[in-house]
């Protein structure tokens, strides 16, 4: 990216040798980007995030009156999008999830109706990690002739994609989540397929997303495909599953009154999330963020929030074990070290917090009865 910073900075739409040179580097990292799905460089929209790519996918292809299926576990960037369109006069059905986290097809397939427009179902679960049967769905959406689109942030670069055979419509993927710079992502829209833009001015991404195109932050985005399909063809994923698995594990092993959200489901190999009861997962937070140990208890977009996370609210997580909760999360630099930092660090910290707890202590003092 440094030299797009520093030395290049020609516009990409501009027909002189500069504007050129810029054009060909936007045009690799879409070549890039449309590997990591298996996807045409043509059918991929550089966006400024996953949030605008969601909205793109979403209102792009729904009209007033139209009828939306989507789940009760989806991003917000999904989730508050479907309250608008409910504003909008659209119709909208919250598909609801097991104890496990998935979701099921056939209550897809059952919420369908004669005005339904568009399916909307995530890959992964943000907070869980647990992988939804997007392929199945894509099925159904195929069979009825409805448009599917999937949020795949929190899959991309995790797991292998293949658009043809989730058979979606459009995709969206965030970069920061597969270690491209914060403010860059992309839409893949199948071929075809009309969408509406959301952003409106010059001819930019085929007239689907107007502006001037972020140089540095493509550049480094198709670095970042590039980077996370070696690792996902050279054995990343299992190597990572192994670490996360051992880390909550250990946890398990070491403590009671605790337990994996999600487990038994698939999940993408880099997150957790655990409960440990008696305790506030916020107060959680704080503590093993001052020991250097960065968690969340949720959603990072939803840091601050009072309310228990929807995710485990729809999952049937009573409001307490829900609060009580925490996402881990491991990157491609996470190291075995690092594991057993935490390993050390959480169980500590967590008898800690219980020990200053009236709740815990009343129960201890009745077991002992």
């Amino acid at each position: 990216m440094r030299p797009f910073y520093l030395e290049q900075f020609g516009n990409a739409s501009s027909i002189h040798h500069y504007g050129q040179h810029a054009r060909a580097a936007v045009e690799k990292a879409r070549a890039s980007v449309a590997a990591l799905v298996n996807a045409r460089p043509a059918e991929i929209v550089f966006t400024s995030g996953g949030t605008e790519a969601d909205n793109l996918g979403i209102f792009g292809l729904v009209q007033r009156g139209d009828h939306v299926v989507t789940s009760t576990i989806e991003h917000s960037a999904v989730m508050n999008s479907c309250k608008r369109l409910e504003q909008m006069g659209c119709e909208v059905t919250y598909v609801p999830v097991g104890a496990s986290g998935e979701i099921y097809a056939g209550n897809v397939e059952a919420a369908l109706r004669p005005n339904t427009r568009l399916i909307s179902i995530m890959m992964a679960n943000n907070e869980t990690g647990v992988i939804q049967p997007v392929e199945a769905i894509g099925k159904i959406a195929q069979e009825v002739d409805v448009f599917f689109h999937t949020d795949a942030v929190q899959a991309a670069g995790k797991v292998p994609i293949d658009v043809q055979k989730i058979a979606c419509d459009a995709l969206s993927i965030s970069g920061h989540k597969i270690h491209a710079p914060q403010g860059t992502g992309a839409l893949y829209i199948k071929k075809g397929t009309l969408i509406q833009p959301q952003i409106y001015g010059g001819s930019h991404e085929r007239q689907r997303r107007a502006g001037t195109e972020n140089l540095p932050g493509i550049v480094g985005l198709g670095k970042a495909a590039e980077i996370s399909k070696r690792w996902l063809e050279s054995g990343g994923p299992a190597e990572m599953s192994a670490m996360r698995d051992r880390l909550q594990d250990t946890i398990l092993s070491a403590m009671e009154d605790v337990g994996v959200n999600g487990l038994g489901a698939p999940r993408v190999p880099n997150t957790t999330n655990l409960w440990f009861d008696h305790i506030e997962g916020e107060a959680l937070v704080i503590a093993l963020d001052l020991k250097g140990l960065a968690v969340s208890s949720g959603a990072a977009c939803s840091s601050g929030a009072i309310e228990p996370s929807h995710v485990l609210l729809a999952m049937g997580l009573p409001h307490q074990r829900a609060r009580a909760s925490i996402r881990i999360s491991l990157g491609k630099q996470t190291t075995n070290d690092d594991i057993d930092f935490a390993i050390k660090v959480i169980p500590e910290t967590v008898a800690r917090l219980r020990e200053i707890s009236p709740v815990y202590q009343k129960v201890a003092a009745d077991s002992r009865r």
